[in-house]
């Protein structure tokens, strides 16, 4: 029996498992490729328990998520980008980088394609951010300030009382979907600068299926933040971690 419970702010995605062989909770934290982390409790165990274990221990989860091993872009790896992949070859000659057919030739010196490939993606995210603010606002008959770039780590779009709209430029890397939710969600903050009802109905209003692509940011997001495009550096192996002493719960 599995479900999901959800902690701090920004939230933190916690799969629960139950185990009828299990006599204590344990906290895990998986690879990359293996999802978010897991809570394993006992059949037994009351959900107010799980929830109370998970507030004990979230400093530790939220370490130990920073920590997991990253997805290293070189040449050969393959990106998610918007609705389809992204391969990267390493291009033999030529100065400029060349995007056909699902793959991205990047010429030049090895050290430097994580930074090339990156410089790619934050183009492609801030064309398409514009894109999307841009016939959002014009649907609330407001206007975007200034549209700016970064790779924050708890968030994934701000909106000034101002009108300056911030993003993640990770966001080419997710579903077209998603990109466009969270522009929505921006940009909706011009006309409500809260979260009240009134808010999420300019949400609906401008993105009537916003459910399923908030669901996916929630559950898929924190894998957008493993792909590591800093220079070559020491190879790592993905394993998990496990809260110390776990905790356990007695009926």
């Amino acid at each position: 029996m599995a479900g999901i419970l959800r902690i701090g702010d920004p939230e933190i995605e916690v799969r629960l498992r139950r185990d009828a062989r299990s006599r204590r909770m344990i906290l895990r934290v998986a690879g990359l490729a293996s999802g978010g982390p897991v809570l394993t409790i006992p059949t037994a165990a009351p959900l107010a328990a799980a929830r109370a274990f998970l507030d004990d221990h979230e400093d530790w989860l939220r370490r130990h998520m920073a920590a997991r091993p990253r997805i290293a872009v070189r040449d050969g790896t393959r990106l998610p980008f918007g609705d389809g992949e992204l391969a990267i070859r390493a291009a033999s000659g030529g100065r400029r980088l060349i995007h056909a057919e699902g793959a991205l030739h990047v010429p030049g010196r090895p050290a430097d394609l994580p930074g090339r490939v990156a410089a790619f993606v934050r183009e492609a995210a801030r064309e398409a951010c514009a894109a999307a603010c841009d016939r959002h606002a014009a649907a609330l008959g407001r206007s975007v300030r200034r549209i700016t770039l970064r790779d924050p780590k708890g968030r994934w779009g701000s909106c000034t009382a101002r009108g300056d709209l911030m993003f993640s430029w990770r966001l080419a890397l997710a579903p077209r979907a998603v990109l466009d939710y969270v522009a929505a969600h921006e940009v909706a903050h011009l006309a409500e600068m809260n979260h009240s009802a009134r808010f999420w109905a300019v949400v609906a209003g401008l993105c009537p299926d916003y459910a399923a692509p908030r669901d996916w940011l929630r559950r898929e997001g924190v894998r957008l933040h493993g792909y590591d495009f800093s220079r070559p550096g020491p190879a790592e192996e993905a394993g998990h971690d496990s809260v110390p002493g776990a905790g356990s719960w007695r009926p």
